[in-house]
């Protein structure tokens, strides 16, 4: 009878996740963004009623999903329970208790059966303007860069708070936009919720508080198995990055003891006078997404597997203290896993992959007509990526998010968006760094204004002084380009503007590879020149 149950619970697990992947694919179906319905730069999700993820849906980015996952508890800690009514929902955009910046919009609604609160469903999505500067590193403080809501309710017993709707539309420049990905986190929750009622009414299930035993403790048991057969001891690594004006140090140390795996920031550079600093919870996930990446991998996200993973620091760029501008967060933020992965190839030798580009090359474009000419006014976000490092048995991936894991936005949907072209978007040869396993290819990608238009842009670019280091024996990867179409180098981060008649000219960075570029089999050589990966005359 045992085995029955146990097997019984399995079956609501896995119907569980379906019931959060339901959620994310709402929010997909019905954003305004094309960040999010385009892209997935999302996360949904289900908590217990003291704010503990239960299930997180495959669909979305880990810098969402394990944020999300602390998220909740602020929100629980700030709302009374007494003062959380059938059909509320809740929302905040504040760095250091959502997602690290101010675009990303995390919403968290009741969820209650019959009256009692049975669970909470929490999503995030990246807007597309929230005022302010707009997106990017140009801001000396969290203030500049935007409208900051905190934790309130979006909506009380099903009534939609129209106060924070109108301030909502007369801070942003891209209202319909803004306030309809609203509405659409909103929808995103109820569907959740309405699944998980019919989920529970058909099981006849009065409350998750068993199944969700059953989750945390097989999880938290596999995690602490994984590690048991780890290598005891600390291993650091560090790692330059290409920063704002100046390079950016970025310093760990990873230790493995008897049942948690720790990883502290100490030793990283402090916090920058620009918008890229990253506050601690972001920094936190993409942590403890590395190493749960090399030890977990296939364990369920949740609560308890992530428990074991702790993450420590001082104030600095890693763990940004308010109110630092930290608009770029995600610059800092993808970095990390490279750096938590080179300490980890100290421990587990051989067996890691490269560095890759890690930071996307976003690109936010303000586009308008020229000065006296007619047009279109947009706000249009583009989401782009290098290569990845080289793995321990296979070629890095190109033109692939990681760690991000956003998906590339289709050309015709972001030229829908605004009045720019984009002439160009193709692989780049000769971007991977050469080894016995090759580094992924990045990308070349040329954007101009429509006739009759201009934009400014904000750059939003990493690895192009400081390209992604190979391992054990690789070739590091190809920095990366900024110019425009006439040769002008430009700067990797900051706003800056492409005149009408003229194309900006990106070339996303390579991975770096792994093992000496000798060993590399002959048959893989020639496949690289026949597809083009390489240039004829590289060896």
């Amino acid at each position: 009878m045992a085995g029955l149950s146990e097997i019984r619970m399995q079956v609501m697990w896995n119907r569980l996740i379906s019931v959060v992947e339901e959620q994310a694919l709402t929010l997909l179906r019905t954003a305004f963004s094309t960040s999010v319905r385009e892209a997935g730069d999302l996360s949904a999700g289900v908590f217990t009623p003291e704010g503990l993820m239960l299930a997180q849906a495959v669909t979305g980015t880990p810098g969402h999903v394990n944020t999300m996952a602390e998220a909740v508890l602020h929100f629980l800690a700030e709302i009374p329970r007494e003062e959380m009514f059938e059909g509320d929902c809740y929302v905040t955009n504040d760095p250091w208790k959502g997602t690290g910046h101010l675009h990303d919009i995390t919403m968290v609604a009741p969820s209650f059966k019959d009256g009692k609160l049975v669970a909470f469903f929490a999503c995030t999505a990246h807007v597309v303007d929230v005022g302010g500067r707009g997106f990017g590193a140009d801001g000396k403080s969290v203030y500049e860069e935007g409208i900051l809501i905190p934790i309130m309710k979006f909506a009380e017993k099903g009534k939609v708070n129209r106060d924070l709707i109108n301030i909502l539309r007369n801070n942003v420049r891209e209202s319909n936009q803004v306030v309809g990905d609203f509405y659409s986190l909103a929808a995103c929750n109820e569907v959740g919720h309405r699944r998980l009622i019919d989920m529970m009414s058909e099981t006849g299930m009065d409350s998750l508080d068993d199944l969700g035993e059953f989750i945390f403790s097989r999880s938290r048991a596999a995690t602490l198995e994984r590690i048991a057969a780890l290598p005891k001891g600390s291993w650091g690594n560090e790692m330059t990055v290409d920063g704002y004006d100046v390079p950016v140090q970025l310093a760990t140390t990873l230790s493995v003891k008897d049942g948690e795996v720790n990883v502290d920031f100490a030793g990283t550079d402090g916090q920058s006078k620009w918008g890229i600093n990253c506050p601690m919870i972001y920094s936190k996930a993409y942590a403890c997404y590395a190493v749960k990446c090399v030890v977990a991998p296939d364990i369920p996200n949740n609560s308890a597997s992530l428990e074991p993973f702790t993450v420590s620091s001082p104030p600095n760029i890693l763990n940004a203290e308010r109110p630092a501008p930290v608009s770029l967060r995600h610059v800092m933020g993808h970095m990390v896993p490279d750096l938590v992965l080179g300490a980890l190839a100290k421990a587990l030798p051989g067996q890691i992959m490269a560095e890759g580009a890690a930071a996307l090359w976003n690109i936010h474009i303000s586009a308008r007509p020229e000065a006296g000419g007619q047009g279109r006014r947009s706000e249009v976000l583009m989401f782009n990526s290098g290569g990845t490092g080289a793995r321990p048995g296979l070629d890095g991936l190109a033109a692939t998010a990681f760690p991000s894991g956003v998906h590339t936005m289709p050309i015709e949907a972001t030229e829908h968006t605004g009045p720019i072209v984009v002439w160009r978007k193709e692989l780049r040869p000769d971007s991977g760094g050469a080894g016995k396993l090759r580094g992924g290819l990045g990308q070349i990608i040329e954007i101009a204004p429509a006739e009759g238009h201009e934009f400014d842009f904000s750059a939003m670019f990493d690895r192009v002084n400081h390209p992604a280091r190979g391992r054990d024996g690789g070739e590091d990867g190809a920095p990366g380009v900024v110019e425009l179409c006439d040769g002008t180098k430009l700067r990797p981060k900051g706003w800056q503007h492409v005149p009408a008649g003229k194309r900006l000219i990106l070339k996303a960075p390579g991975g770096g590879g792994f093992g000496p570029a000798s060993e590399r089999d002959a048959e893989a050589h020639a496949d690289d020149h026949l597809k083009g990966y390489v240039s004829g005359d590289q060896s």
